[in-house]
């Protein structure tokens, strides 16, 4: 895989009702990891959704989250544009042109999880996120 494009959907506080509601619908593989996995365990928001992946049999990736703590949820503005693969070189290019006139919320780095991630709004409003998968050893 070089890389891939899809939505991504954020949630309130039901992430995961929605993502089994999708699984529902266009069957699949569904994983889910909670905030408490990569981090605080004990946090009021250990139970929500941090990432939820949902890769069907047709060949859509759905992926959703619940707003992490500290961002507001803002109906109506709950969808970005996901980039995700292991072409490094690609995804800093596609990153690097996304950002030119636009707003950086999260820059690209190296994140909890092992691999590279960022967001960003381009200069016409529309979120995106890119992620560089972590070589593996």
């Amino acid at each position: 895989m070089s890389s891939r494009l899809n939505p991504y959907l954020s949630f309130a506080d039901n992430a995961r009702q929605a993502m089994e509601f999708y699984q529902g619908v266009f069957g699949g593989t569904l994983n889910l990891n909670t905030f408490g996995e990569f981090g605080a365990p004990d946090a009021p928001e250990a139970d929500l959704i941090m990432h939820g992946m949902l890769e069907t049999p047709s060949g859509y990736t759905l992926m959703g989250a619940d707003t992490p703590p500290g961002v507001e949820f803002r109906p109506g503005d709950t969808m970005a544009v996901s980039l995700s693969g292991d072409d490094a070189d690609e995804l800093r290019a596609y990153w690097a042109k996304l950002c030119d006139g636009g707003t950086v919320t999260v820059p690209l780095e190296k994140q909890m999880w092992g691999d590279e991630f960022g967001m960003c709004t381009d200069r016409f409003g529309i979120g995106w996120m890119v992620n560089i998968g972590a070589t593996q050893a």
